[in-house]
């Protein structure tokens, strides 16, 4: 099967991960304010309603994989880009809770069949030793999506329906992306190739260990996600327009965490993840210590910009490296482990700021990224790589191997890295396997 570019992939699942999780998901808490006021929402409510999507994306996520299966990438891609289209659209029609539920209800579908889709196709399509930096370039798409909602609030101050009813238009344009840019392909495996390499006990730990981390800063996160904007308005009285430019500093900067977080899997990881949690907690106390200083809540949007993206991008390649063979299983327990934490942050964020108020509820949650912080050490970082290894015989590389040919044209198939290492002088050179 001939590979496509992995930037193009990548560029092109970027434009759908933000359409579905910048727009469809994260937008949602720089609307919080204005939904709230509109809606005459309490904050517990608020908070329960922001958690629902994410308990429909742990759901989805689930049978997600078996949906890709039956119905294909690029079926399914379009499927989710049409939970978004329903979502958004529902959403800028709510006039009560019940419609709005329905509408979260649906964007978290639509994030929760997204990334299992574009991992199939970039499982046929994209060259085995870049799956890990595809992954987080596409992850970083997120940062886009949120960033692109920063204009509606700018230019339709109070028009939170309005500003929906445009993110359903880019939901639509997502559809036709979809169709168009994602082949309806699958991956070539011989029937004879062995199966995928049983997960051991020790990769069970270090999997168990890699969600509790990942589910720790979702939880944490909630926090800025939920209610960010809705301290800075009622805390801090800044205006509409001027809590726009939190989501858009931390849509900028959350494009570094592409880098950071693929750097971070290549050298230390435990240490990168101690930093941008403390960041993340900076973050959180920053905002609530000044909110009335526009400046200060910009820069505190872009640290927690910066280490969200860069913590989540790291938690997938770990999890792709964790699990060698079992690419449609490392990348959704990634995002589901975030989610499962959002989940249950956001009401509990929300039953804090109701009881507590916003200062002391946000240095509550950055009390505990502290000590979450303190744990990095026992981050499972490096497990594929401490043999020596290099990348493509270290999760990313041997995992999904497809059916090759000799120079006589009969079949070569590699299906671990120890079968690699002895078929290595007969595989095709790159340019002949590009070609082919």
């Amino acid at each position: 099967m001939q590979q496509v570019s992995g930037m193009r992939f990548a560029l092109v699942g970027a434009i759908l991960i933000a359409i579905s999780f910048g727009l469809a998901r994260f937008a949602f808490g720089l609307f919080v304010p204005q939904i709230r006021a509109d809606l005459a929402l309490s904050a517990n409510t608020i908070g329960t309603i922001a958690a629902l999507p994410l308990i429909s994306f742990v759901l989805i996520s689930l049978v997600a994989p078996l949906v890709t299966k039956y119905f294909g990438a690029r079926n399914t891609t379009v499927l989710s880009a049409t939970f978004a289209v329903v979502g958004l659209a529902l959403v800028s029609q709510a006039r009560g809770p019940i419609l709005l539920v329905i509408g979260v209800v649906a964007c978290g579908i639509c994030t929760g069949l997204m990334m299992p889709a574009l991992t199939a196709a970039m499982q046929a399509l994209v060259d085995r030793s870049i799956h890990g930096r595809v992954s987080s370039v596409m992850n970083a798409g997120t940062s886009i999506g949120v960033a692109l909602s920063v204009p509606a609030v700018v230019l339709l101050v109070g028009a939170w329906r309005y500003a929906y009813f445009s993110f359903t238009l880019f939901a639509i344009v997502g559809v036709f992306l979809a169709w168009y840019l994602i082949p309806s392909v699958s991956r070539v495996r011989p029937s004879d190739a062995a199966p995928p390499p049983k997960i051991t006990v020790r990769q069970s730990w270090r999997l168990f260990s890699l969600f509790l981390f990942a589910f720790a800063m979702g939880f944490i996160a909630s926090a800025y996600w939920t209610f960010g904007p809705d301290l800075a308005i009622n805390l801090g009285a800044l205006s509409s327009q001027q809590s726009g430019w939190l989501w858009l500093a931390l849509g900028v900067a959350g494009l570094g965490g592409a880098i950071i977080s693929d750097l971070a899997d290549r050298n230390n990881p435990a240490i990168t993840h101690a930093l941008m949690l403390m960041m993340l907690t900076t973050s959180l106390t920053l905002l609530a210590a000044s909110p009335g200083q526009i400046y200060l809540a910009v820069f505190s949007a872009m640290i927690f910009g910066l280490a969200y993206m860069s913590l989540t991008g790291l938690y997938l390649m770990t999890a792709i490296r964790l699990l060698p063979g079992h690419l449609s299983v490392g990348p959704v327990l990634a995002f589901v482990a975030c989610a499962l934490g959002q989940a249950v942050g956001s009401p509990i964020i929300g039953l804090f700021v109701g009881k507590f108020g916003y200062a002391d509820s946000f240095a509550m949650f950055a009390a505990a990224g502290i000590f979450i912080s303190l744990l990095s050490p026992l981050y499972p970082g490096r497990t594929e790589l401490e043999s020596g290894a290099p990348e493509d015989e270290s999760g990313l590389q041997a995992a999904y191997d497809y059916q090759l040919q000799n120079d006589e044209g009969e079949p070569l198939e590699m299906n671990t890295p120890e079968e690699a290492e002895q078929d290595e002088l007969k595989l095709p050179d790159k340019s002949n396997k590009e070609n082919q």
